[in-house]
């Protein structure tokens, strides 16, 4: 596989090449690394490419977790509690968990407890690697790598996907670089706010 694209948004690269590049120097191996057609396995049941044999995204990601995880790239989670009152999820937004709890308890109100969980943490970097659906990658962007940042685990979150080119030759309504660029840009400079590396990969 190879990089084809890379969309830094709120300098997300510029920090890890400054502050981390042993950390993406990591990434750009692992890409370079993924046989991409020992993943294309899949016989398509679909009626517009039925027979075809497609890239399989779980053959996909199971090639990245193997890389990943021999470069010690482990999941992690969040965890955070909330509540129906929206005043109180803003004060208590940036608490720690414990803090969370006591002051939603002590509202009157009733804690509930959520978390967000993400495949490869390392060094204060999350890396998502994204072949399901379009609605996965919105939450992604806009929930997981947000989540970590404001909670303090995470200076950079990492989105890999795949070119237009590569979505082709995989099932219907997988996710794409440049859709997801769109969807990005067209929210505005400032969101999501956080500091993110978009990639978009093809063999």
């Amino acid at each position: 596989m190879k990089i084809v694209e890379k969309y830094s948004h709120l300098n997300g690269l510029e920090f890890l090449l400054v502050h981390k590049p042993d950390l993406w120097q990591e990434i750009e191996h692992v890409i370079s690394e993924l046989d991409a057609e020992s993943c294309k396995t899949k016989v398509s049941k679909e009626k517009t490419k039925k027979g075809q044999l497609l890239y399989s995204p779980i053959d996909m990601n199971n090639s990245f977790k193997g890389k990943l995880s021999a470069l010690s790239w482990s999941e992690s989670r969040v965890s955070y509690w909330v509540t129906k009152n929206e005043k109180l999820i803003r004060k208590t937004l940036t608490m720690s968990p414990e803090d969370q709890k006591s002051e939603i308890e002590s509202s009157g109100e009733s804690p509930i407890f959520s978390y967000n969980q993400t495949d490869f943490v390392k060094n204060r970097v999350a890396i998502e690697v994204q072949f399901g659906k379009y609605s996965f990658v919105a939450y992604d962007l806009f929930v997981k790598h947000l989540a970590f940042y404001v909670g303090d685990q995470i200076d950079v979150g990492i989105e890999i996907l795949p070119m237009k080119s590569l979505q082709s030759q995989m099932s219907s309504g997988v996710s794409y670089y440049e859709g997801e660029l769109y969807n990005v840009v067209r929210q505005g400079r400032g969101v999501p706010a956080v500091p993110l590396v978009i990639v978009g990969i093809e063999p």
